[in-house]
């Protein structure tokens, strides 16, 4: 088994072509994309206009239509035709979620989108989310089967028509990182360990020439990193430590700034001296998504050549049961000094985080985003369609928002209020990890994560509700579906709240 996927090598052609019948015999299935308003009126102009009229004419007779399938031509090519309105982000890659997986019995080699009735800025918006399905939902993710089917994995997207609009390196590059997300969280756990975990990472490093460092228990010993180091102690293996990607920004002149990307490792979750019961663990292997987030993001900017120099600290760990795993009561001091009453052993994740944030402050970055499949209480309070969000930067609120919105990863602010921490009181130490009974514990969660990084660095926590949901999100088929590097790349590259303006941007609004 693969430790990562194949790079895929998909081309994507925007010159401006016609749409017409060879364009469809040129290609293995063709999705057209109409304006639903106008779709009886322009589904006429298309190649075999006619038959599609009647074809949608039927259907619409029954019902309201999203997504329609055909085949036309001698060759009974497919054809998917997808009826949007104006709506936003989520609802454009919804909508070429469903085309995609139209075409899944009949996977294309060379795929060509169309519009109809589609212009302007609308047009650029839909063919990106209709690309961005296309690349998701075509890649392979890890299989063990005995007998394995090869599929033909999708090689060419044309885009026909006008030129199109979008950012062809940006959709191939976050289509990666997420890529790679899915794929690491998919594998098992007796696959993707510890181990398994820090030599795909120190592979990754050399292949693109990043910083790589490992702190293993005895050096966080050191470092004081009581927290991370209590959660690793039931392991059977000295594998656990956290990791630390170091890419630097090519084009130096452009820096805007210095961001630490944080996530949680967690390779299985076990619960610990509390142990799950096996419904709840069932899925723990995917507690480390919050980690292959954080570095898909790294690989799309790095695609990029984003103008960051960027840290990504992954704390890697399993949480076992053991004689000597951590227990309740039990205090423990974390790396910047802080002492933390142990409340519940499946709380592991922000004691992993709180001595990863504290690291990674020491560097003093412009700012630090943290990604983990935290708390239950997020998925109880905004379902898997959204993620939460929680920043130490109450005024960034509707900029984390709006990234969502556009991005078409939504994610709620969630509030972080000072008095939250009466909660977290603790008689014996400096703060309770959790309380017993759970309530409000994602804003709890957050308020205890926020004692490990100095309030001069700005700090966004993402609380990855949406990393899990039975048969994908929007564009992504998977159950496991890389929320956030399409979301973070967004806020970095177009968000404006971290470092400074580009030269080129500043250049722009001047």
């Amino acid at each position: 088994m693969e430790l990562l996927p194949a790079q895929r090598d998909v081309r994507i052609s925007t010159r401006e072509t016609t749409f017409d019948e060879r364009a469809i015999a040129a290609h293995d299935a063709a999705i057209v994309i109409c304006d639903r308003d106008t779709a009886a009126s322009t589904l006429r102009a298309l190649p075999y206009g006619a038959a599609l009229e009647r074809t949608y004419k039927v259907a619409r007779a029954r019902s309201p239509v999203s997504v329609l399938s055909t085949h036309v031509g001698p060759d009974a090519i497919p054809l998917v035709l997808a009826f949007v309105k104006s709506a936003n982000a989520f609802e454009y890659l919804a909508l070429a979620g469903r085309a995609w997986k139209s075409l899944v019995n009949e996977p294309p080699r060379r795929l060509v989108i169309a519009t109809s009735g589609i212009d302007g800025a609308q047009r650029a918006a839909v063919l990106e989310a209709f690309t961005s399905a296309a690349l998701a939902g075509s890649a392979p993710m890890p299989s063990m089967k005995s007998k394995r089917t090869k599929l033909s994995g999708l090689e060419a997207i044309t885009l026909a028509g006008e030129r199109s609009g979008i950012d062809v390196s940006r959709a191939l590059a976050v289509d990666r990182g997420n890529h790679v997300a899915r794929w690491l969280t998919t594998l098992p756990p007796n696959v993707l360990d510890s181990a398994g975990y820090q030599r795909v990472l120190g592979s990754i490093a050399k292949r693109h020439r990043w910083g790589f460092t490992f702190f293993n228990t005895t050096r966080l010993q050191r470092e004081g990193a009581g927290a991370f180091v209590a959660v690793a102690r039931a392991n059977d293996h000295a594998n656990a430590g956290i990791v630390k990607l170091r890419r630097r920004a090519r084009n130096r002149k452009n820096v805007r700034g210095h961001v630490a990307l944080v996530g949680k490792g967690i390779c299985f979750d076990t619960g610990g001296i509390n142990l799950k019961p096996h419904k709840s663990m069932y899925q723990m292997h995917e507690d480390m998504q919050g980690s292959a987030v954080a570095l898909g993001t790294l690989l799309a900017l790095d695609a990029l050549d984003a103008p960051y120099d960027v840290d990504c600290w992954l704390a890697i760990t399993e949480n076992n049961i053991g004689p000597r795993a951590y227990r309740p009561q039990e205090v423990v001091t974390a790396a910047n000094g802080v002492t933390i009453q142990v409340v519940h052993s499946d709380a592991e994740g922000r004691m992993a985080l709180a001595d990863t944030l504290a690291l990674a402050a020491r560097e003093k970055p412009d700012a630090i985003i943290d990604f983990a499949t935290l708390t239950g209480a997020c998925v109880m309070a905004l379902t898997e369609r959204f993620s939460g969000v929680f920043t130490n930067r109450p005024e960034w609120h509707a900029a984390l928002e709006s990234a969502g919105r556009e991005s078409g990863e939504r994610v709620w602010p969630f509030p972080m209020d000072a008095d939250f921490d009466s909660d977290l009181d603790s008689t014996i130490a400096d703060v309770m990890q959790c309380t017993l009974d759970s309530k409000g514990d994602h804003i709890l969660a957050a308020r205890f994560l926020g004692k490990f990084v100095p309030q001069d660095i700005p700090w966004v926590h993402m609380d990855m509700a949406a990393s899990n949901r039975s048969g994908g999100l929007a564009h992504i088929p998977t159950d496991f579906t890389g929320f956030g590097v399409r979301y973070t790349t967004h806020l970095l590259l177009d968000g404006g709240l971290i470092g400074k303006p580009s030269r080129a941007r500043a250049s722009k609004r001047g």
